[in-house]
């Protein structure tokens, strides 16, 4: 790898606009996101519980001129401070995590799942009486009815401040960066940034802070500080329209609280980073915004681990910048994992943008839901595609907005046709599926029976042959039960894959 970026002078500077950073070719950004693994960071902050509530409206209430919304299905996980640690471990970064939850039933939700994520060392600490901070989002159709906050925005007991002091003190050493996550619920309130700040100095580490309020001395000292621009604007009274008046703002908040750098993150328009004299303007990466929350959680999480890692400040912000362009494109408060980094620095071309991991098309049947879209399935082996494949597969499309087809493995196949099959790979079978305009996206299932990968899609259709009664159709109590339908597509006569295997041979 590449030492340190060559210097650039000057407040109007554009550097690296429309690629990697000057010495970084995109192979060498493949290598920066492969150190991401090697990360230990300190996370220090607010931690909250974030919870979503997905259902139906079909009615308004008798008692007020309300919606009722009928729950189909409801999801929690960590925000805040929370929601940094978890994408650190999607990057397979090792993360110590220090916050103060509520005596509550959300505080041991909240700590159930932080101590439920793979690499993290917890330590939540429990104030009697403290609420811990939660936001529950109700969803409909895709749109957010009503959010409904429970918190209390005040400052820890000093008592429980020192010992989480102290703990940071013993815990910095065995770790590269520390992180402050400030979402100004209490964890971070009055001299306890600057005493974690020297902590972290005492022990030679970096600081990296994303800041709230307008008061920036309160995290003087540190390396690295990640404001949006309105935050940067509150905190300078300077105007930040401008690329230009952006920097000279970025370089006063800079100079006036003795930072390291500052990296200012400026939604559609990407981000910009003042280190030293250089300026790294990098321009926005997301091809579809989906959902923005969390997505300064993400930028944060990417930029520590590839500091923790090693990698030159623009090379991390660079991929920070890359993955934030990612979790805006995902529904709800999402991560950037390692594995779409690599996507997105090697993007494929044509219909194999289609085939997808599983993960992948539960994020993108979630998001055209949010649209309003309503997600088909289908499944099989789909190895020698024939006629009669083709008329399914436009059934299927022709009773949903997107369709998503299920594709058994070659171990999955061999199991359930025996070991000659199948005749093509499941790549190349893929890749076939894929070319099709009926066809939105291919994911493999290696199981028996696709009822995991129905369970984890939630499809609103779901369409199997018409050589299945409803009630035998694999998943279909599901899809039901959740409000989706099942149907079932004509078959054309004459056309079978083992019919024709069966002839070759003969």
């Amino acid at each position: 790898m590449t030492g340190p970026l060559p210097a650039h002078t000057g407040p109007n500077t554009r550097a690296n606009d429309l690629g990697p950073p000057a010495g970084f070719a995109n192979a060498d950004l493949h290598d920066a996101v492969r150190t991401l693994r090697k990360a230990s960071v300190l996370v220090v902050g607010d931690a909250m519980l974030d919870r979503y509530v997905y259902g139906r409206v079909n009615r308004i209430s008798p008692e007020a001129p309300v919606p009722v919304l009928t729950v189909d299905r409801e999801v929690a996980m960590p925000g805040g401070a929370g929601n940094v640690v978890r994408n650190l471990t999607a990057l397979g970064a090792a993360v110590a995590f220090l916050s103060v939850v509520g005596d509550d039933q959300a505080g041991s939700d909240l700590t159930g799942l932080i101590g439920g994520q793979p690499g993290v060392e917890p330590w939540l600490l429990v104030q009697g009486g403290r609420a811990t901070t939660t936001k529950t989002r109700y969803i409909a159709s895709g749109q957010q009815m009503l959010r409904a906050d429970h918190e209390i925005a005040r400052g820890i007991h000093p008592r429980l401040a020192d010992r989480l002091v102290r703990i940071a003190q013993d815990t910095v050493a065995a770790t590269k960066v520390m992180v402050l996550s400030d979402y100004r619920k209490g964890v971070l309130t009055g001299d306890t940034p600057s005493r974690l700040i020297a902590a972290a100095k005492a022990a030679g580490r970096r600081v990296i802070v994303d800041p709230k309020g307008d008061d920036y001395a309160v995290y003087a000292g540190a390396d690295l500080i990640t404001p949006n621009r309105n935050e940067l604007r509150q905190a300078t009274g300077m105007s930040v329209e401008s690329e230009p008046s952006l920097v000279e703002a970025a370089r006063a908040l800079r100079d006036r609280h003795g930072f390291g750098a500052v990296l200012v993150t400026r939604s559609e328009d990407g981000m910009t980073l003042l280190e030293g004299d250089a300026v790294h303007h990098f321009p926005a990466e997301a091809a579809e915004v989906a959902d923005v929350s969390g997505a300064g959680d993400t930028v944060v999480a990417v930029v520590s681990a590839g500091l923790a890692a090693g990698l030159p400040m623009a090379v991390a912000a660079r991929l920070s910048n890359i993955a934030g362009g990612i979790v805006v494109g995902k529904v709800g408060t999402a991560v950037a994992r390692d594995t779409d980094l690599l996507e997105a620095l090697t993007p494929e071309r044509g219909a194999l943008r289609k085939v997808v991991s599983r993960m992948k098309a539960a994020e993108q049947a979630e998001r055209w839901r949010q649209r309003g879209w309503r997600v088909g399935f289908t499944n099989g082996c789909f190895d020698l595609l024939h006629p009669g494949h083709v008329h399914l597969l436009e059934q299927a499309r022709s009773w949903c907005d997107r369709l998503v087809v299920g594709l058994n493995s070659d171990d999955s196949v061999r199991r359930l046709k025996g070991p000659a099959r199948p005749i093509q790979s499941e790549a190349a079978r893929a890749a076939v599926l894929a070319s099709l305009a009926t066809v939105d996206l291919v994911t493999l299932f290696e199981e028996e029976t696709p009822v995991t990968l129905i369970e984890v899609l939630r499809p609103d259709v779901l369409i199997k042959g018409a050589d299945y009664r409803v009630d035998q159709v694999v998943g279909g109590d599901l899809v039901t039960e959740w409000g989706g339908q099942v149907r079932l597509a004509e078959l054309l006569p004459g056309n079978s894959t083992t019919a024709t295997v069966e002839r070759m041979r003969g």
